[in-house]
């Protein structure tokens, strides 16, 4: 097989790769709306579907992975093509985890359908999903376009969510010293909150890969960051 038969292959390989990254974005972007809408309007069984679609967001990780590794394989791809290849799985491995925070978020849903709700603080939650779908929207096309700009947007953006998380949990603290009865639900809430914190996190990681896939260099480590609470942070 000539060289050009090889990069034609090869293109054909990585497209199929891809294809599979922006149905599994999509996948995670609807469970994170989701995810906080059942949230807001205490919908269990909205809660339940996104906690049941992480298994098909498992599973195309395992298919990126496969189809990675088959090209590697394959093609024996070298330089940037070995790049792309390997920044394609770590993609992958994020998009993977915001699933999983998505999923821990319907199944706090459950538990908060049960408990008097805390006002106001289910409209912040979801302000703070949506901007993180968008950023991983803008995420996805920046890497599908190599857009190197619409990327660093998305770093920065991240900013905004942690001043949001930092907000929300000053709440918290606020609403759990007025009433001991808002203890429980607000534990439960501040880890929706972190979850989406995380998430944000994650997918500035992922636009810090896009850059590195255009670019072939690593964004310098400086991005703004501020979560400054120092609260219990474990995800179940």
């Amino acid at each position: 097989m000539n060289e050009q038969h090889i990069a034609s292959a090869y293109d054909r390989d990585l497209e199929a790769i891809q294809a599979l990254i922006i149905k599994m974005g999509g996948l995670v972007e609807a469970a994170i709306l989701d995810g906080t809408e059942a949230l807001a309007t205490r919908d269990v069984e909205l809660a339940e579907r996104v906690r049941k679609g992480d298994k098909a967001v498992d599973e195309l990780e395992e298919r990126v992975n496969e189809e990675a590794a088959r090209t590697i394989a394959l093609r024996a791809p070298v330089s940037q093509d070995l790049r792309i290849i390997l920044s394609v799985l770590k993609l992958a491995g994020s998009l993977e985890r915001v699933g999983d925070y998505a999923k821990n978020i319907a199944k706090r849903t459950s538990v908060l359908a049960e408990m008097r709700p805390i006002s106001g603080t289910e409209t912040t939650l979801r302000r703070m999903a949506r901007d993180v779908q968008n950023m991983l929207k803008d995420t996805l096309d920046a890497f599908i376009a190599r857009d190197e700009k619409l990327a660093h947007d998305v770093i920065l953006r991240d900013l905004d969510v942690d001043q949001m998380y930092n907000a929300l949990f000053r709440e918290f603290l606020t609403f759990m010293m007025e009433d001991p009865r808002n203890i429980t639900a607000c534990m439960h809430l501040h880890f929706i909150a972190k979850n989406i914190e995380r998430m944000g996190d994650l997918v500035t990681n992922m636009a810090e890969q896009v850059v590195y896939i255009t670019t072939g260099v690593r964004p310098e480590d400086n991005r703004p960051k501020s979560d400054t609470t120092a609260f219990v942070t474990a995800v179940d």
